[in-house]
């Protein structure tokens, strides 16, 4: 602790973020605070009036980090955002951090379109969403399309307009604007249109449809009548299950909190014009010692500052200290005043009413959820221990794959269960660094010493069971380096080879089978599956790496600095297809010149943009070499 003495005495009276490491520089708790000193220094106090976690926190704790920022709103978000990259384990976990998907009408273009996203950048764009419910998104996308003719290709029609209309056109499901057929002011018009519908203002899509649907039955068109009535009737069903007495028609989200055995669930109830257009619920972990106040002001920062539908009110239910600097936020992303507030009484006091009623329903149900399936793994690994005659019973499994092509872009992966669950705080990958060829064993053995040692070096518990993907080479390769860690007696070791699901053990000269319906083998079958969807997807992302530099390489002016620049922005080539010029020219050190060459390199010629899709199809089930 001498280290974190120091470093209190030396803190600035200043706002900003703090990070308590431990000896090995892991980020165990990030922290704010308006006055940096005042706030570490509450750590310092005798250890039998801490909390308990802050008390295991503090014997952990090596060294302190800080950042000084220029306020107390800057520290909030920052504290955010470093929460959300490195997930330290004393803080509050976000059980369910996972990308929801939006919709994004992309306003910045001359000619906007309309698709689906899970990237939210500051590119003037519109985004609604997050979508929790994706049945829901899809309905609301559908409708957009059947009632709005917007375009739906990728093409930035300033430099690579096409000589001649698409299909879409033809069957009158886009006004062509490529080729001039709708004015800008036109199309613009209806882009409003469907923003005021996306924000849930049905009223001009009803109308619309009764003027189609009357015309179609003065020309005697009496089929396309009763698909405009079977639309107008979807509007109304989405009407009526919008529907909510409200004081008045304001725009708000509702806020419910709910917490029980460390966990924490929050609502938000999104009402627009009086009613409800959805509900998002959230589940966060970790909150044995936190305060309501604590939990709140982290789920409104990392749900309702990553927003970009910012009603003028935001009710809550209760007070609580930092709310004043969550309103300057969100004023400040919002461009207009946003204000949280704790009704007493009436019908706002009501509907926060309602949101916790419903966070305690969905919390009671994942306690109901959780009793089941852990009643299902207890058996399920009871009967994996009897079939197999392990020494241990296997509550905490954990389970090796590779995934290569040829030796290059090789990756391991280990994943962890516990009673049956992922446990994604044990899930860990590695990028080979000492087999250059294609050597199965070989890389095994270098992912399981890597994985091991470092449990090892950190006094972690090891598996009761490691699960090794592969026959008799790969799991010999595994019992070897467990044998010169000093670890194979402290846990049981199996492989499970693809073909027939064979399962080798240590010492048996011949496989063994489980029957096909067994909970035994499909608990593993289940971890070896999710193992390899976890290398595959690091696998993916790193060749996803090199064609972008490949691709790129045809572009004059793209050196190793701009190919850095535009992977970290965009991720992929597909996503940097998708984004129009000024997208490309937002990202640093690129000119508007030389996101245009970008565009025009990258550009599908005719028929490749599908040709592409069916090549990634057919790469994604035959090209992966797995061991």
């Amino acid at each position: 602790m001498n280290k974190v003495t120091e470093t209190i005495a030396r803190l600035p009276r200043k706002p900003g973020v703090y990070l308590f490491k431990g000896a090995d520089g892991e980020i165990l708790y990030v922290g704010k605070a308006a006055d940096l000193r005042a706030r570490v220094r509450s750590y310092g106090q005798l250890p039998e009036v801490l909390p308990h976690k802050t008390r295991v926190l503090m014997d952990h704790a090596d060294d302190i980090d800080y950042l000084v920022t220029d306020n107390a709103v800057e520290a909030l978000l920052l504290e955010s955002n470093l929460i959300k990259e490195h997930n330290p384990r004393f803080n509050i976990i976000l059980r369910d951090d996972k990308s929801y998907p939006f919709i994004k009408v992309t306003l910045g273009e001359e000619y906007p379109r309309v698709y689906v996203t899970r990237r939210v950048v500051n590119d003037g764009a519109r985004y609604f969403g997050p979508y929790t419910q994706v049945k829901l998104l899809r309905r609301n996308l559908a409708l957009v399309k059947q009632l709005f003719p917007v375009r739906s290709c990728r093409y930035n029609l300033l430099a690579e307009a096409p000589s001649r209309p698409c299909l879409d056109y033809h069957i009158h499901r886009c006004d062509a604007p490529c080729v001039e057929y709708v004015s800008k002011q036109d199309y613009r018009a209806m882009i409003d249109e469907v923003v005021r519908f996306l924000e849930g203002d049905t009223r001009a899509a009803v109308r619309m449809l009764e003027a189609r649907m009357e015309g179609a039955v003065e020309r005697l068109q009496f089929e396309r009548a009763a698909e405009y009535k079977r639309q107008m009737d979807a509007l109304a069903e989405i009407r009526e299950g919008q529907r909510m007495t409200s004081l008045s028609g304001h725009d708000r989200d509702v806020i419910g909190l709910a917490s029980d055995a460390g966990e924490a669930c929050g609502i938000i109830l999104r009402v627009r014009e009086g009613r409800v257009l959805g509900m998002e619920h959230h589940v966060l972990g970790n909150v044995q010692d936190a305060t309501g106040g604590e939990i709140l002001s982290l789920f409104l920062t990392r749900y309702h500052l990553r927003s970009e539908s910012f009603p003028r009110e935001i009710l809550v239910p209760f007070d609580f200290e930092d709310r004043p600097l969550i309103e300057e936020a969100l004023t400040d992303r919002a461009g207009h005043a946003v204000r949280l507030r704790v009704p007493r009484r009436g019908d706002k006091a009501k509907q926060v009413r309602l949101a916790e009623r419903n966070a305690r329903f969905q919390l009671e149900e994942r306690r109901m959820k959780e009793r089941e399936e852990t009643e299902r793994a207890s058996d399920a690994v009871i009967e994996l221990q009897t079939a197999l005659g392990l020494v241990r019973l296997p509550r905490r499994i954990a389970c090796a794959d590779i995934s290569t092509i040829q030796g290059r872009d090789s990756v391991g992966s280990v994943v962890t269960f516990e009673n049956g669950k992922p446990r994604k705080a044990g899930y860990r990958r590695f990028r080979i660094k000492y087999v250059e060829m294609q050597d199965d064993f070989a890389m095994m053995a270098e992912v399981v010493e890597r994985y091991f040692r470092g449990l090892l070096d950190h006094g972690e518990p090891l598996p009761d069971l490691l699960v090794i993907d592969g026959g008799k080479g790969q799991l010999s390769a595994a019992r070897a380096v467990l044998v010169e860690l000093g670890a194979s007696e402290d846990l049981d070791l199996i492989g499970l080879a693809k073909r027939e699901e064979e399962i080798h053990l240590v010492g048996l000269r011949d496989p063994v089978w489980l029957p096909r319906r067994s909970k035994a083998l499909q608990v593993i079958q289940h971890i070896r599956n999710e193992a390899h969807r976890f290398a595959v997807t690091y696998h993916r992302g790193l060749r996803t790496r090199r064609a972008i530099g490949s691709e790129l390489d045809a572009v004059a002016g793209i050196g190793p600095r701009r190919r850095a620049a535009l992977l970290h922005h965009f991720r992929s080539v597909e996503q940097i297809r998708e984004a129009s010029a000024d997208e490309i020219a937002r990202v640093p050190g690129f000119s508007t010149a030389l996101a245009e060459r970008i565009k025009t390199t990258l550009a599908p010629t005719n028929g490749a943009a599908s040709d592409r899709s069916n090549e990634g199809v057919s790469a994604g089930s035959a090209g992966e070499v797995k061991s």
